[in-house]
């Protein structure tokens, strides 16, 4: 992607130049990001999709006596009837599931793959939405079909209402307030409050971006860690021959908070352990997503990624489904190309040795990718 190039998807901007001004700083809002948009999941294909176990799906509802949460997924005859006022179907990840979905989010791809999570499809009866609130992570709001009126501000206080199944602000004080009709979007930072009312039915895709708690990044980071160490020949073993007698045997022994200690600092220590626990945590699949395994056909003349394949790199490796491979070289060049494009053409097949061939062909024949004969 030409990140000097304007966009009309930004408003006119580059992508360089929207990233400087307005991710994780400012809102922004453009009047026909998407000029005649078309949204390519209609009402009843989300329903069916809604449908499906493996897909994760919200049913939410405002009534008289407050808000009411379920998680699908839902057969047709239990979503309320479409002239009922108040309530929207939330389907998370539609982008794993259809092809022009994911093409749409590819657009995107300005920012870095390991920080694109997925596409959310909004659907609302007159009224519906969620309720005045906050997302930890930066987010685009693509209106598909309808009318939604939004009301955004910077929140202070970020207290919750109690009680209720939402994460929705006790005291949301809304600054601006926008409609935005189909091909309409509008950019918001992380912790900018916002309350999306549908006028009539509508439809809104959200785009939304991983942002890992540090937390939850480490734990993940000492399973990838443990993994490798547990591939060891020879584990070591903590060993305590000079262990006395103890009065107290609740107490942990300090020689063993310090075989602990040492044990992390050797995982860490490891070359590039850290670089390939990262990117294969990046890369892993959601829990919902399997692949079908492909046939093994002839002569691969290109190759394109599968919807639901995650593949990054690093200046070592590449990555790709939770698995990670040592590359450089020409190889290296055309695997990052891959990443990249997400598809390679006869052309640099051509090019590429009998070992990158034989690991594309593999990826293949898992169903991470698709030749092209």
């Amino acid at each position: 992607m030409n990140i000097d190039q304007p966009l009309s998807l930004l408003g006119g901007l580059t992508p360089a130049q929207f990233m400087q001004r307005h991710w994780h700083k400012k809102p922004l809002l453009v009047r026909q990001a998407i000029p005649g948009f078309t949204p390519p999941v209609l009402r009843s294909e989300l329903f069916a999709l809604a449908a499906q176990e493996g897909v994760e799906s919200r049913l939410i509802q405002h009534q008289e006596r407050g808000w009411k949460l379920r998680h699908g997924p839902f057969a047709r005859r239990a979503l309320p009837a479409l002239q009922t006022p108040r309530w929207t179907l939330l389907v998370q990840g539609v982008d794993l599931h259809d092809e022009a979905v994911h093409a749409l989010m590819q657009q995107f791809r300005f920012v870095p793959e390991a920080r694109l999570d997925d596409l959310m499809i909004s659907y609302a009866t007159d009224g519906g939405g969620v309720g005045p609130h906050f997302d930890s992570y930066d987010v685009f709001l693509l209106q598909a079909h309808g009318r939604r009126r939004w009301r955004i501000g910077r929140q202070k206080n970020l207290s919750l209402q109690e009680d209720v199944p939402l994460k929705i602000l006790a005291e949301f004080e809304p600054e601006e307030e926008f409609v935005l009709e189909p091909g309409d979007m509008l950019y918001l930072p992380p912790r900018y409050a916002h309350d999306g009312i549908a006028e009539g039915e509508c439809m809104t895709y959200s785009i939304g971006f991983r942002s890992p708690a540090r937390a939850e990044m480490a734990r993940e980071l000492l399973l990838h860690l443990s993994d490798e160490a547990d591939e060891a020949e020879v584990p070591v073993l903590y060993r305590d021959p000079r262990q006395p007698a103890v009065a107290q045997p609740g107490a942990i022994p300090a020689a063993l908070q310090d075989f602990a200690r040492d044990a992390l600092q050797r995982a860490l220590a490891e070359p590039l352990a850290l670089e390939r626990a990262l990117g294969e945590y990046l890369t892993e699949p959601k829990p919902s997503v399997w692949f079908e395994p492909g046939g093994q056909g002839g002569m691969i003349e290109g190759v394109a990624l599968d919807r639901r394949t995650r593949m990054m790199y690093d200046d070592k490796h590449v990555f790709i489904n939770g698995d990670s491979y040592r590359a450089a070289g020409r190889d290296a060049t055309l695997m990052r190309r891959l990443a990249d494009q997400r598809a390679l053409q006869p052309a640099d097949l051509a090019r590429a040795s009998d070992d990158a061939l034989e690991l594309i062909a593999s990826w293949c024949e898992a169903g991470w990718a698709h030749p092209r004969t």
